[in-house]
């Protein structure tokens, strides 16, 4: 059988000790004389990049080690942000993120919804995010992970209710999901019960009529003119004369029950 002579194939491995290089290379020359079709895998040894290649002089774990990237340092910041700021959503308000994207206009100042046609319709989507899905242009809540309605979130909520009448805004003014305004009207009367925000209750001027005892309002009632004369309630219901043949099937059928 005839073996065919094939060119001698570099290698990317650098050991540190040259008696040990030399003996890999005479390794290396006889697997080549004898079939290129064993020395094949090596081949592709051989196209891959020099810093793929281990070295068998160092342990296991330096092959998996990776620099850190400033890329992955931003991805954890942000991470660890964005944990702090579920725990605590209202430092997010007082954060330079918030004021360098906002500034001191509210978060839905500005937002206009995506629809057809010029005209708004009359109420906005169910919600912004569906599992893994999210529609184009979401809502000012759900467009910014940030922004969570909490009802320990005061200046998130002030920002939804009007300073002058104490109203919260319809959610087509803010452009709110049906989802995230629920979630705002729950968590603005729950920071009204607990007092963290104001409300304003109406004014209610007393007279001295409704402390007085012998008003007919709050008086005894009399009693009906009929009750006391013996007379029937209605009048023409005395004028009624029943039949004799009914009156006698309602005796026949309740004589059992008639004393």
């Amino acid at each position: 059988m005839a073996y065919s002579v094939t060119r001698p194939i570099t290698f990317t491995l650098q050991p540190h000790d040259s008696k040990m290089a030399t003996a890999i290379q005479r390794i290396a020359k006889d697997l080549c004389s004898l079939s290129p079709s064993i020395f094949h895998p090596l081949r592709q040894i051989q196209r891959l990049p020099r810093r793929l290649v281990p070295s068998p002089y160092l342990p296991h774990s330096h092959f998996f080690c990776k620099a850190a990237s400033p890329q992955n340092e931003d991805s954890t910041q942000a991470a660890e942000a964005l944990s702090r700021y579920n725990d605590r959503p209202w430092d997010y308000l007082e954060s330079e993120e918030y004021i360098e994207r906002y500034g001191a206009s509210p978060v839905w100042e500005g937002y206009r919804r995506n629809h057809k046609g010029g005209i708004p319709p009359q109420k906005t989507r169910k919600t912004c995010i569906r599992g893994d899905k999210i529609c184009g242009n979401p809502c000012p809540i759900c467009r910014d992970p940030n922004t969570v309605i909490h009802h320990q979130n005061v200046k998130l909520l002030q920002q939804f209710i009007s300073p002058h009448t104490g109203i919260v805004y319809d959610s087509t003014q803010t452009g709110l999901c049906m989802k995230q305004q629920k979630k705002l009207n729950e968590a603005i009367s729950t920071a009204q019960d607990l007092g963290l925000l104001r409300f304003q209750i109406p004014y209610v001027k007393f007279t001295g009529e409704d402390f007085n005892s012998s008003h007919d309002a709050v008086g005894s009632t009399p009693p009906h003119p009929s009750l006391t004369s013996g007379d029937t309630w209605y009048k023409w219901y005395s004028e009624i004369i029943p039949e004799g043949k009914e009156v006698a099937k309602v005796k026949k059928a309740y004589k059992a029950y008639l004393k």
